[in-house]
């Protein structure tokens, strides 16, 4: 079990604050991101290609001497919010492919791609899934070229049979499936059905739990906010366990979106994750 933080936890710091959220009045960047999950010993880091500050190599290279400093597993994460737009964007490809040298640099094997997002999960499921399998297949040859794999996160957009039915239609082992928890849940399904359906095909999570929003809308997707792993309502010690009975050896990444109004504040609730991870992981809980 390797335990990791995604950038996206940090999102308000990194100047994404939402309408309905605080500006935490301080910002951070990658090196104190870096600094903080060596701080956390956490095994690995998901770095959203948007936050970072420039793609220069010169700032990359800094930022991969944090990264081999710590001894850090990484996964670059492009695509945020929208990604390929449920295939109404083939052209996202000029972009995701510059990030192969991205990926290069810091020494990273998966990259987390989003094929579409809640912005279209209203939107007709069957054109979508027909585009995403055809625009992905070049995508997937050329990851296959730069040793890597690319994962597509179950956005709220797509349950799990039809990521299966767009990953049997790119057709190649180069591409499979970030798993976030919670998305699974938010849009109906159990998280462990989810994991048990794409087994063999996860090559990275967002480990993500949540709590339900008293009086709010189970139709908005922040519905079910963020809180703490292990402090929400999905099964991670099932969850997990289906996992690496599956042969999952990627990073258990957290993942913090709307972080919910109980906790005050995400890095609190990254360092409580961490911790029940940890505690998992020894057999203490």
């Amino acid at each position: 079990m390797k335990i990791g933080i995604d950038s996206y936890c940090y999102h308000r710091y990194f100047g994404e604050i939402y309408p309905n959220q605080k500006d935490p009045g301080k910002r951070m960047n990658y090196a104190d991101f870096l600094r903080r999950a060596v701080e956390l010993k956490v095994d690995g880091v998901s770095l959203e290609t948007c936050f970072f500050d420039s793609f220069d190599e010169v700032y990359l290279k800094s930022l991969k001497e944090i990264i081999d400093k710590g001894n850090l597993e990484t996964v670059v994460a492009w695509g945020h919010p929208d990604g390929y737009e449920g295939g109404k964007k083939p052209e996202a490809f000029e972009d995701l492919k510059k990030h192969f040298k991205t990926c290069e640099i810091l020494g990273t094997s998966v990259m987390r791609i989003v094929g579409s997002s809640l912005a279209f999960r209203h939107e007709d499921h069957k054109t979508q899934i027909g585009k995403l399998s055809k625009i992905l297949k070049s995508p997937a040859a050329m990851a296959a070229d730069h040793g890597v794999k690319l994962a597509m996160e179950n956005h709220f957009d797509f349950n799990a049979d039809e990521i299966l039915e767009i990953l049997d239609g790119v057709s190649s082992n180069s591409m499979g499936v970030t798993f976030d928890t919670a998305n699974a849940l938010r849009i109906g399904e159990k998280p462990e059905d989810f994991a048990e359906k794409l087994k063999g095909r996860i090559f990275a999570t967002h480990t993500k739990d949540c709590a339900p929003l008293y009086g709010g809308d189970p139709a908005d997707w922040s519905f079910f906010a963020s809180v703490p792993v292990g402090k929400g309502i999905i099964n991670f010690p099932s969850v997990l366990t289906i996992l690496e009975k599956n042969g999952y050896k990627g990073l258990l990444a957290i993942e913090i979106d709307y972080l919910h109004p109980d906790y005050p504040a995400e890095d609190q609730a990254v360092a409580e994750s961490v911790s029940y991870l940890k505690k998992l992981r020894e057999g203490k809980l």
